[in-house]
């Protein structure tokens, strides 16, 4: 079953937006995957502004965020899996979701059939 995170993340997304709050993610910078500029992460996390004013070619699809943001003044490009976003909120107020690790499914192992042969 997909995990239900990605559509949370794009709903609180859009409705911070035509509220006038700006979205904020916490991503767990441990996991694999996630691509940020290092010197902004603390204690193994980093606070992003995912506001359309403050990023440019955001997407957020089902399996990550990505975008281009400055930092200092540098365009860094973010990569951040969905299974390393720990909670969006809104940054004026605190208001948001957080998400449990166990939200996102882990990846199922193939099983081979087994074969019997019938006389």
């Amino acid at each position: 079953m997909t995990s239900v995170a990605p559509y949370l993340v794009r709903a609180y997304h859009q409705w911070m937006e035509d509220s006038g709050l700006t979205p904020h993610i916490l991503v767990d910078c441990s996991e694999s995957n996630v691509v940020v500029p290092k010197p902004f992460i603390q204690q193994g996390k980093i606070v992003l502004n995912i506001a359309n004013h403050a990023t440019n070619a955001l997407v957020i699809d089902n399996e990550s965020i990505s975008f281009k943001a400055r930092f200092e003044g540098k365009s860094h490009d973010i990569f951040a899996p969905i299974n390393a976003v720990l909670t969006i909120y809104a940054g004026e107020n605190g208001e948001g979701m957080f998400f449990e690790k166990d939200q996102v499914p882990p990846k199922k192992e193939q099983k081979k059939p087994t074969l019997t042969i019938l006389d």
